[in-house]
């Protein structure tokens, strides 16, 4: 079943997905203070892997860890290799794995100065695209997959930070999908989103996932629950425990992993 209503083909239907992401003993450091331990984890091509724990536990950094975002902070560093189809990112430009590998923050940041339109297309004017048929063209369509073109057609002349907090995260999410990423990160994409809105980026996930790699962190159990394939239960620093979101949810194998997502602790 989908978060809202639809019936999804039992996995055994799905053709066998190819790792897409593949983290291996990653260590991640500000400072001297560890922040992420040994975190091994393959996330696989056009699915969902949903990364839940407590506050404080390195979901963030990790997430933050795949595309190069957590060198950024003045100190950090990291050990461990992350592949992105087999080749470690560290050996690629940094631009590029942005590129390649997409975010979506916490909360929805639209360029305030910005129109919805050159909301959406600021990844393809800053990577020298400039024909604007192509760029009305892959505007509209970045809309349309994150589920806003209908309520934004008629004015996207108008400033991003117009629209609605639900719509303000879509708009970030058809901004990211813009410049035809591989993997989306999403880092509590609906934690300060009223349920109605939720609902609709939920929704979202699960259509974008057809075609995309989607890594979720998120403190909602039962998002974890409805919108990913697969799970991990970070503590700590910590990974301990990965595996099919279903079998996380209805008999993990570790008894910390049960009391978490039971609501016995975090």
């Amino acid at each position: 079943m989908t978060p809202h209503g639809r019936v999804e083909p039992a996995q055994a239907d799905h053709p066998a997905r190819q790792p897409r992401i593949v983290a291996e003993k990653v260590n991640a450091y500000f400072g001297t203070t560890q922040a992420l331990y040994d975190v091994s984890l393959t996330m696989l091509d056009r699915s969902v892997t949903a990364i839940i724990g407590p506050s404080g536990c390195g979901k963030s950094t990790f997430l933050r860890s795949i595309n190069r975002m957590h060198e950024i902070v003045p100190g950090s560093r990291m050990t461990g290799r992350i592949l992105l189809d087999g080749e470690d990112i560290h050996a690629m430009d940094a631009v590029l794995v942005r590129k390649r590998i997409g975010m979506v923050f916490q909360k929805p940041n639209p360029f305030p100065t910005m129109s919805i339109r050159d909301n959406v297309s600021a990844g393809l004017t800053f990577g020298g695209v400039r024909n604007r048929t192509v760029v009305a063209e892959i505007v509209e369509k970045s809309l349309r997959q994150a589920a806003l073109w209908d309520e934004v057609k008629d004015s996207l002349d108008n400033s991003g930070v117009s629209l609605s907090g639900g719509q303000q995260q879509r708009l970030c999410i058809a901004r990211a999908l813009a410049v035809s990423p591989e993997v989306l990160l999403m880092d509590e994409p609906a934690s300060a989103l009223d349920p109605i809105s939720t609902a609709k980026i939920e929704e979202l996930i699960y259509e974008l996932k057809r075609t995309y790699t989607i890594v979720i962190v998120t403190h909602n159990m039962q998002q974890a629950a409805r919108v990913s394939d697969q799970t991990a239960f970070f503590y700590m620093g910590r990974l301990v425990e990965f595996d099919d979101t279903k079998k996380i949810f209805t008999a993990p194998a570790k008894k910390q992993t049960e009391d978490y997502v039971t609501g016995r602790f975090g």
